[in-house]
């Protein structure tokens, strides 16, 4: 199976071939842990599980080691540790806390790795000393920037001209600067505020070299696939790709880039100005994560994904229908089900449906379209009798979702988990009483039990097997 990827660098699609199979090595930059998380901050999450655990397919789980970076030393998170009186570890440690959750709860595996910026300082210092060596940074003013104009290929990633990439960006002006563009690498550190050793004084890294450093000490240089949001593309990744080079004349930092689009709120950017930001810390207590996950794959990870309540009933539909062809066989098997794992051992040729959808540049919605033609096919069996077909299809059906990291759930569970067990057997026997009224065409009886079920909060789902419910969002 051959995995195309399309390289920010190269603007195309690249036959991905790392440099040693036994070893393939991810980064992703992570969060800045001084409040929670937003519905943007999670799309790279959930695109980047996707290709962790198709890389994870290819190349066998022991062979891929993914590091996702957490942002731990900030001007906002000291800003957040003196309005509270605490120290920084205060404020990163809770918010970290909070983000493995939320992330957790759309279904993403933890990174191999999770390196953070102050446990790396002895490796940020001496990637800096580094590039003073080669004369790619300067001290001035006590501070360390890094000298653009040293850097021939600056600007390559981006493929944009500097000026112009200077003048859509917040470029610091500086008196301390050779060029505009120069950024910092180290930097004094204000009163109060968290500080370190250096050669340049007590001080503090600037943003961008503490990637660069992190990336060398855990994954080594150069890496097989850099991933991130589109927005980070510059000054971010284009000081990284700089930083890294330089430190030890390297031909190239990353043989893959990887950015994913911006999520856009009803057409327009999402932003705290307009107020239109969501945080999945709040939108989990109402809405199951896999929902969430579903909305957020359901566009090609390159392109705008506008984020709307549609969506997400959408994507609710989606699963419904699906964990309903499971729920239904699982009705069929009845005892049958023990016999799962003897049908046959791998991956059936129906898995094949979804996993070359991701193969080719994470197409994710035809790899969701997948899943309704894997459904099909299984619901063909469950209407045939088929026992050992019937077993194949759903083997089918959970491990492309898998791939996806979707449908993990038990069908019972993702109808009925939220529900109490008095409210089990209230719907159950109402449920029972709506058969026999339907079966009668007691249709005003049929009719008043579904009302006395919404009024429950209950959504009835009618399908070939008979009836099943699940309890309604709260949204």
């Amino acid at each position: 199976m051959t995995l195309k990827l399309y390289d920010t660098m190269t603007r195309a699609k690249q036959v991905f071939a790392p440099a040693a199979p036994d070893r393939v090595t991810l980064y992703v930059c992570g969060p800045t842990v001084y409040g929670y998380a937003h519905i943007g901050n999670a799309r790279p999450v959930v695109v980047f599980d996707v290709l962790f655990r198709l890389l994870r397919r290819l190349y066998g789980e022991d062979h891929v080691v993914y590091a996702r970076n957490v942002t731990d030393v900030d001007d906002k998170i000291n800003a957040k540790a003196a309005e509270e009186g605490v120290e920084i570890s205060v404020i990163t440690e809770r918010y970290l806390a909070a983000y493995h959750a939320d992330m957790d709860a759309l279904g993403a595996l933890r990174p191999s790795l999770e390196p953070r910026a102050t446990a790396h300082m002895g490796a940020i210092i001496t990637m800096i000393g580094a590039l003073i060596d080669r004369r790619s940074a300067y001290a001035a003013d006590g501070h360390v920037l890094f000298d653009t104009q040293s850097f021939a290929d600056y600007g390559q990633l981006s493929g944009r001209p500097l000026d112009e990439m200077i003048a859509g960006a917040r470029v610091e002006v500086a008196p301390y600067k050779r060029h505009p563009a120069d950024f910092v690498l180290w930097k004094p550190s204000k009163p109060g505020e968290p500080q370190w050793e250096s050669p340049w004084g007590r001080g503090r890294p600037g943003w961008h070299i503490e990637c660069s450093a992190m990336i060398e000490q855990t994954l080594g240089l150069p890496i097989d696939i850099h991933g991130g949001g589109i927005d980070l593309v510059f000054p971010h990744h284009e000081n990284e790709v700089a930083q890294g080079r330089c430190a030890h004349d390297l031909p190239a930092y990353a043989r893959i880039w990887m950015h994913n689009g911006f999520l856009d709120m009803a057409g327009e950017k999402m932003s705290k100005s307009l107020g239109n930001v969501i945080i999945p810390h709040e939108l989990l207590q109402v809405v199951p994560g896999e929902v969430v996950r579903w909305a957020l794959l359901s566009a090609q990870y390159r392109q705008p994904l506008d984020w709307t309540e549609s969506l997400l009933e959408q994507s609710r539909k989606a699963l419904d229908r699906l964990y309903g062809t499971l729920q239904d066989a699982a009705r069929t098997l009845g005892d049958a089900t023990t016999a799962a794992g003897t049908v046959r051992d791998g991956d059936g040729e129906g898995v094949s449906v979804v996993a070359e959808a991701l193969l080719d540049d994470l197409n994710t919605p035809q790899a969701l379209s997948g899943l309704f033609r894997l459904s099909d096919q299984l619901r063909e069996a469950i209407g045939e009798g088929d026992t050992e077909g019937l077993l194949r299809a759903r083997q089918d059906l959970l491990t492309a979702g898998g791939l996806l990291g979707l449908l993990q759930s038990a069908p019972a569970q993702w109808f009925q988990g939220g529900a109490a067990d008095g409210l089990k057997d209230q719907v159950e026997a109402l449920l029972v009483q709506r058969a026999q009224a339907r079966a009668g065409k007691d249709w005003p009886t049929a009719d008043r039990i579904r009302g006395e079920l919404d009024t429950l909060g209950v959504v009835v789902m009618d399908g070939p097997q008979g009836a099943s419910w699940r309890l309604k969002d709260l949204v």
